[in-house]
Formats: C-alpha cells, structure tokens, sequence
C-alpha cells in the first residue's frame, strides 16, 4: 500500500509546521479541513507513530491524544509541564531535571523515559491569573 499520497504529506507537513506544540487530531483536521477528511488524519497518524515518525501522548484518561513531530531537534529530551487549569502542556528542557534522569538511573536503576514524563501543576499565566482575581 503507497502512503506517500497527497493527503499524507499535507499531514505530515502539518505536523512539522506545528513542531513546537502536541496536537490532537481533531485540530490538524481542522487545520487541514476541505483537504483531508477526519478518518484519513487518524489512519495517518497511526501510521505515523508507528513508524516513529510522530510521537503520541496521552496525558489524562478520557482526553485526546496529541501528537507532535518526533524529528524536530530542540525537542529531542524534553520534560512536559501540564496545567491542571488551562490544560496546556509545555515543554522543560532542563539541565536539573537531566541530572535527576541520570541519579535515577545510576542511583536506582531505572531509566526514565523523558518523553512521557508529565509534572502536573498550574503554569504562571492561571497563577498570576487567580492572583488577580484574589485581590
């Protein structure tokens, strides 16, 4: 079977274009929409991961997966950061939490895979925002 199609490329193109962000497949279906149809972005993106070439996460049981390309370089041992209020998820490249990677992994025997580990808390524009709304 050929995926090298029109509509796999523009997925793909999408995706790359994005590379500082997950997305769901429901917002590159809508970035692609009147080009590619909704089960063609989801056949894809299976495929996609399945070939390495995007890395899907789920962060929360019941929500959607996001997607983000796996290739994208300043991105490649990445921490994500979750916000319980907004929801949005954001990428921590840094060098303490690198050195808390290699303790537990010569400390404890165990290696941590930084591309699925998620800190869950609030990020510093709900902060300021629940801030504003104490005073």
């Amino acid at each position: 079977m050929n995926y090298n199609t029109k509509q796999s490329m523009l997925i793909l193109e999408y995706i790359k274009a994005n590379a500082d962000r997950h997305l769901t497949a429901d917002e590159i279906s809508e970035g692609l929409k009147n080009l590619v149809g909704k089960a063609t972005v989801y056949r894809n993106l299976e495929r996609l991961c399945g070939s390495g070439t995007v890395r899907k996460y789920i962060l929360t049981d019941g929500k959607s997966a996001c997607y983000q390309y796996a290739d994208c370089e300043p991105h490649t041992r990445h921490f994500h950061l979750k916000c319980l209020e907004c929801g949005r998820l954001y990428h921590l490249e840094c060098e303490h939490l690198t050195e808390l990677d290699e303790h537990i992994r010569a400390n404890h025997g165990f290696s941590v895979d930084p591309s699925r580990t998620v800190f869950y808390g609030t990020c510093a524009e709900c902060m300021k925002a629940k801030e504003g709304k104490a005073q």
